[in-house]
């Protein structure tokens, strides 16, 4: 059981250690960054391929909750949410959270990849301001994302 584990273990850290970010995962940041012609990003790895893609865009007029409904219920992504909010002093802020999204559910080899590929995806994603990792939607809900943000 535990040379299975370790075998999977050292699988997975190999090919998440080898794992590519298309190029479209880069533009669509900073489109998002410095144009704000996006709400959010959500990126899947491609297992087959070894490298991380755009999965899906969301416009600027679409809601959180559009958002969230995005995250597969059963299955692991990253994701990044440009988040309007207003501060105590009445100002109009906006910060950029990348979301690692694991959800219990999903499989064993899946959260490893993704956890294991985190950092250096991140890497190359700069602008970031809060990070948040999430097992279930209550995780990161609104109210979440308002604490973080201040």
């Amino acid at each position: 059981m535990v040379s299975s584990i370790f075998h999977l273990l050292s699988r997975s850290a190999n090919a998440a250690s080898g794992m590519a970010v298309h190029d479209d995962c880069k533009l669509r940041f900073l489109e998002l960054k410095a144009k704000r012609t996006h709400r959010f990003i959500v990126y899947k790895i491609e297992e087959k391929q070894k490298q991380v893609v755009v999965e899906k865009v969301g416009q600027p007029i679409q809601t959180y909750e559009e958002f969230a409904a995005c995250l597969p219920a059963d299955e692991c992504r990253y994701a990044i949410y440009d988040f309007d909010f207003v501060t105590a002093e009445n100002c109009q802020k906006s910060k950029i959270f990348f979301i690692a999204w694991c959800p219990d559910i999903a499989k064993v080899r899946s959260k490893m990849i993704y956890a294991s590929s985190k950092d250096r995806f991140k890497r190359e994603l700069d602008g970031i301001q809060v990070e948040l990792q999430a097992t279930d939607p209550t995780e990161m809900d609104l109210d979440v994302f308002r604490s973080r943000a201040n």
